[in-house]
């Protein structure tokens, strides 16, 4: 029996349609998943020719995950679910999240919507006895100065990892999450595009290069596994160390 085929599950990653969420999806989708991916853009189509963004073979659906209405009046396209991956974020640079605006647009992006994905599919994961994985950030366990929100929210999502890890155990639900280090996205170009920054970044970090989806998307199939299987409440840092110091 091979642990890392997926065949049969059905997943479902919020914000997979580029990034970590992206690999994510498509790493699942390689080893068998039916896999569909939620995004914010009115078609797949629409991220045709962006880079990190590869849609064939996942089903895809426009959701504002801000909006909290929305995602509890939705209709899933989908009969069950097996995984859920809750991969959805934004910042607000030049300290906007100082500002009210900023701060609700990342706090309701980053935490409000992990609660709310969360029970809206609970009753789906309780049935088939699956996995929610929280992707949050290494930004959970350490000051970023310019960022307040999106701190306080990577901070929250690994509280909540915490929690529901422990409330929905009795449920069969396998709740954990992964804190990735820096990896080049398109929330990250301020550093990963500024070669000053980059250098200074990739300094600090001992495996001596930046992080990539594909190694988030090892992570998230190994909880997803039975590998994982006596693990509950724990998020798992992928970041080459950069913590460690």
């Amino acid at each position: 029996m091979n642990d890392l085929d997926f065949s049969g599950k059905t997943v479902l990653v919020v914000g997979g349609s580029s990034g970590i969420g992206n690999g994510i999806a498509q790493a699942f989708r390689r080893r068998g998943a039916d896999v569909h991916v939620w995004g914010t853009r009115a078609s797949a189509s629409d991220y045709a020719g962006d880079e990190g963004s590869d849609l064939d073979g996942l089903g895809y659906s426009q959701v504002d995950v801000s909006d909290i209405d929305a995602i509890e009046r939705l209709t899933p396209t989908f009969s069950q679910l097996d995984i859920l991956i809750q991969c959805q974020g934004t910042v607000a640079y030049r300290r906007g999240e100082f500002e009210r605006e900023g701060w609700d647009k990342v706090i309701a992006v980053n935490l409000d919507s992990l609660r709310a994905c969360a029970m809206k599919f609970h009753s789906m994961l309780h049935e088939s006895r699956g996995n929610m994985i929280v992707v949050s950030s290494t930004a959970a366990f350490h000051s970023t100065r310019g960022n307040p929100a999106y701190n306080a929210s990577k901070a929250g999502a690994v509280a909540l990892v915490r929690t529901l890890g422990e409330a929905w155990a009795s449920d069969g639900i396998s709740v954990n999450g992964i804190a990735p280090g820096l990896v080049a996205t398109k929330l990250t170009t301020v550093t990963t595009e500024n070669p000053k920054r980059l250098e200074a970044s990739l300094a600090n970090i001992p495996a001596g290069r930046l992080g990539t989806p594909a190694d988030m998307a090892g992570a998230a199939l190994f909880l997803a596994s039975p590998l994982a299987d006596y693990i509950r409440g724990q998020t798992l840092v992928v970041d080459g160390g950069l913590i460690l110091s």
